[in-house]
């Protein structure tokens, strides 16, 4: 991991670096699961927690639940969820656009008035190629693109996780080092400057 590499996981398409943390501790709720892999999907949400050594609650005071994860078969049934346009602004309209490209997963943030997370909503397709997947490898995959605001092309040439000799899937150490540095209490939550990814740099070698 050098510094480029760092920064090019908060660098947006549009060439700026836009780098986020949550500002709250996180409360989750997972919907459209059965309940093994719900306790599957939190279990993974709260070990990504715990790597960050960030927090996690039971309610948030402003929203309930400030991590909703909802996994379905087709974009069209998030048109049906009650309310769920009040969450997502613009949601026919991106439910058109998921379809149009064939997504099989779309996270939206929302943001409180100093820029760090404070709400996520996760969407993930189940299509026949994650339906074959574990449900452990695609928790943790989810729970490492929610804990912080990474690039959207952060991921799209290779994966978070790893897999061990043995099989077991496992989030790559370098992004796991990545993860701590940034919740590091000595840095922002928030930053816009590509100079934040030497400080992240410097924080990760030490820690190495």
């Amino acid at each position: 991991m050098t510094p480029k590499n760092i920064e090019s996981l908060f660098t947006r398409a549009d060439g700026q670096y836009l780098f986020a943390r949550w500002g709250r501790p996180i409360a989750p709720v997972v919907f459209g699961v059965a309940d093994e892999t719900l306790k599957t999907v939190k279990g993974a949400v709260e070990a990504v927690v715990a790597l960050a050594a960030h927090k996690m609650t039971e309610t948030d005071p402003e929203l309930g639940a400030n991590l909703m994860m909802f996994f379905i078969r087709d974009w069209e049934e998030l048109i049906a969820v009650p309310n769920m346009d009040h969450l997502v602004p613009d949601l026919v309209s991106r439910v058109a656009r998921l379809r149009e490209v064939g997504a099989t997963q779309y996270r939206f943030f929302r943001f409180d008035e100093a820029g760090a997370i404070k709400a996520a909503f996760v969407f993930i397709r189940m299509d026949a190629a994650l339906a074959a997947l574990p449900a452990e490898e695609i928790a943790l995959a989810q729970a490492v693109q929610v804990v912080l605001l990474w690039s959207e092309t952060a991921f799209s040439g290779t994966s978070a996780l790893g897999r061990l000799a043995d099989g077991t899937v496992v989030l790559r150490p370098d992004i796991a080092a990545v993860i701590r540095a940034a919740y590091d209490p000595a840095m922002p939550p928030v930053a816009r400057d590509p100079g934040h990814a030497l400080r992240l740099f410097a924080r990760v070698e030490r820690a190495g």
